[in-house]
């Protein structure tokens, strides 16, 4: 007699089919797979595909920082620190953070909340940038930016008046924070960032889409993601105090995501962060609960899979503190490699240092090769017919929208695929060009977008784009 399952698609987690992350979704899946088939000597039009999907610098080709390597050489085999190959400050950095393990071992488990050390360093960090004191009691180490996020946003759960809770949310967005509520259950409360004025953020739209949430939900936080991803805007000191007005007013948690920090590009923008600009508001907004999230997944960093982040929550009430310090201690701690390698960016070298000139020199590279590749992007896309980009004024991503002639989307309809998606899978099939549809992000109704990287090395970029673009005119052409 065959055993029945416990298990099965009709009783298990709901919430868990309804979860979609866009960024892995079938497109990769099918990238993969021309991968392997171009290995088994697959005859295709391309070579090679070209991953322009995720936000993974080193993926395609970005070179790992000196000085942050030789220290996670360090702390992972100590016996290095008596090589003369390695600086003087390399092996300092190594033995600091060594010394915030116990047993100064990095294999071992620290504090649930991250190495006092790191966390003292971050907290020193924000207090640089912003010119403002930071604690470092009310910094979280995680295992990048998404396991904390995660963290903070579990604090929401509850139904309050009958109503599950509300979260704005962007609209475009990271996928993450659709991904987020489906699975916890909670409401997603879409707001839609105005396209026509470089993604700006209307409070006006704001008001609306709170006001119509109201009706089936509790809103309890609103989301912002700064710089923005998949947008790359830039949003200015007077919008944010804006935005932190309007939260305050409907009692709202705010959620600044602000990983893109070190990647800003438009010499007209600059970054503020959400915790400078509501401290200096003063009260009764430098009240207010804020939770603003780091990681070392991007900048010029690019350590995607070692997984560091951090986030600051001021102004947490006491007893619910306690709550998310228990919460978190169930994860035992953040993975160490990910809080060295967070350590040596919140705790930069300084001049003077061994190592400082080469540090900067890297540094300044990777940033400068960033900004000239937004602008590539920028201009690429507008010079196609049928297509139009915003400025990319930071981040790491060109969200442009395409305006496909209707045979063109009466043809993906009648494949039962959104336009942007079938848009997305010529691109892959007939280039190799992987790119992320609109839809996974959100977009307009009517409107069809992708989302692209500019993370390809300068000389493959320009390569990416000359294809794209000659891909672009013939699809036009086909379905004119």
């Amino acid at each position: 007699m065959a055993c029945s399952k416990c298990l099965t698609i009709e009783n298990m987690n709901p919430c868990l089919k309804k979860m979609e992350f866009p960024v892995r979704g079938p497109l990769l899946v099918r990238a993969a797979e021309i991968e392997k088939e171009l290995q088994e000597g697959k005859k295709k039009p391309f070579d090679r595909v070209i991953r322009a999907n995720l936000g993974d610098s080193q993926a395609v080709g970005q070179v790992p920082i000196t000085f942050i390597r030789q220290v996670l050489a360090l702390v992972t085999y100590p016996e290095l620190l008596s090589d003369p190959k390695f600086p003087k400050d390399a092996k300092e950095r190594a033995k600091t953070i060594l010394s915030g393990c116990i047993g100064s071992s990095i294999g071992s488990y620290t504090e649930s909340a991250g190495m006092e050390i790191v966390r003292k360093h971050c907290a020193e960090y924000i207090e640089n940038r912003d010119s403002i004191p930071a604690d470092w009691h009310n910094i979280i180490l995680g295992d990048g930016a998404t396991e904390v996020i995660k963290a903070v946003m579990e604090l929401l759960i509850n139904e309050i008046d009958g109503k599950k809770a509300g979260v704005m949310v962007p609209i475009p967005q990271y996928p993450l924070y659709s991904a987020i509520p489906a699975k916890y259950n909670m409401h997603m409360i879409r707001y839609y960032l105005d396209e026509a004025n470089n993604w700006s953020l209307s409070i006006s739209e704001l008001e609306r889409a709170v006001n119509e949430a109201k009706k089936c939900c509790k809103p309890r936080a609103i989301v912002v993601i700064n710089p923005g991803n998949p947008t790359g805007q830039v949003l200015t000191q007077k919008n944010i105090e804006d935005i932190i007005k309007f939260a305050h007013k409907e009692n709202l948690f705010i959620l600044a995501d602000e990983v893109y920090q070190n990647n800003i590009y438009d010499s007209n923008s600059k970054f503020f962060s959400f915790k400078k600009v509501l401290m200096e508001m003063g009260p009764p907004y430098n009240q207010m609960e804020l939770a603003s999230f780091m990681s070392c997944s991007k900048g010029y960093m690019g350590e995607c899979g070692l997984r560091g982040g951090y986030s600051e929550i001021i102004n947490l009430d006491t007893e619910v503190r306690a709550m998310f310090v228990k919460s978190i201690s169930a994860m035992l701690c953040p993975n160490n490699i990910g809080q060295a390698v967070l350590d040596c960016v919140v705790n930069p070298l300084k001049k003077g240092d061994p190592s400082y000139e080469l540090f900067e020199k890297e540094k300044s590279y990777i940033l400068e090769s960033l900004k000239e590749r937004a602008k590539m992007v920028y201009e690429a896309f507008n010079s196609c017919d049928g297509m139009s980009c915003n400025v990319v004024q930071g981040a790491m991503y060109a969200f442009p929208q395409i305006k496909l002639p209707p045979k063109a989307i009466e043809k993906a309809k009648s494949l039962n695929q959104c336009p942007s998606v079938f848009y997305c899978f010529q691109l892959l099939e007939q280039t190799g060009i992987c790119a992320i549809p609109g839809n996974g992000f959100g977009q307009v109704e009517g409107t069809y977008h992708f989302r692209t990287t500019i993370l390809p090395q300068p000389e493959e970029f320009k390569r990416m784009l000359n294809i794209f673009k000659k891909f672009h005119e013939k699809l036009m052409a086909e379905y004119e």
